[in-house]
């Protein structure tokens, strides 16, 4: 199967406030969170981008608009890779939520929390996994195994994607920190996703990116094996 990366936004007038924006319309990207999207476009140079898919919310549709100008590639809206439907928690102040009891129920057993008039986490995990394996399947049928894909999505949305990817129960998915403009990288197989990066700022992307077919030859399928000792890079 295919590589995709997950993205989160680049920060927005919400994150710099204290308040949980959820779905809250028309959250866009602050001046930090612009500059971040305008250097996707040089981050991502050396990654032949397949396809561009996206959170309805402006601030994903901000975020991967210059890579998107700058590729030529139009983004594919994705619903169930939207931020968490927090419902009444929506446009509260952080201060005022860690005094709810929920609070300690979404740190300490997040697969157990279920938004007052929104959804649960365990819901929304499992929207967005089925989202992510769908479009897999979807674009390596329609690019090859080798082809990488971009997915711009929100913080708890993309750790819970990352705790499927790594086996981990959605209750221990509060170990993962995954920052703004912060990508992680995973890499579907037949029988186990391989996690390859986790909310990395900078650095050499090309080097997830799979080695394409050899011309003439048939398209070689990605392993599922793990590489014993260790893998020795490329």
């Amino acid at each position: 199967m295919s590589t995709v990366i997950l993205l989160r936004h680049g920060k927005s007038t919400a994150n710099g406030s204290g308040v949980l924006a959820g779905r809250t319309p028309k959250v866009g990207l602050d001046d930090t969170g612009r500059a971040q999207a305008a250097a996707l476009v040089e981050r991502f140079a050396g990654v032949p981008v397949a396809e561009l898919v996206v959170s309805p919310m402006l601030r994903c549709k901000q975020t991967v608009a210059p890579l998107a100008a700058a590729r030529g590639l139009a983004k594919v809206v994705e619903p169930r890779l939207s931020e968490v439907d927090y419902g009444e928690w929506t446009g509260r102040e952080l201060k005022t939520l860690v005094k709810e009891p929920l609070w300690r129920v979404v740190q300490a057993h997040p697969s157990a929390a279920v938004f007052p008039g929104g959804e649960g986490l365990a819901e929304m995990q499992a929207r967005a996994v089925a989202a992510i394996r769908a479009h897999d399947a979807r674009i390596t049928a329609e690019h090859g195994d080798h082809a990488v894909w971009v997915v711009c999505s929100h913080g708890d949305v993309i750790k819970s994607i990352l705790a499927d990817a790594l086996g981990q129960h959605l209750d221990a998915f509060q170990r993962i920190v995954v920052d703004p403009a912060a990508v992680s990288v995973v890499r579907y197989t037949e029988t186990r996703p391989f996690v390859l990066r986790v909310n990395e700022h900078g650095g050499d992307l090309a080097g997830i990116v799979p080695p394409p077919p050899k011309k003439g030859g048939r398209a070689k399928k990605g392993s599922s094996d793990a590489v014993v000792g260790g893998s020795t890079g490329r």
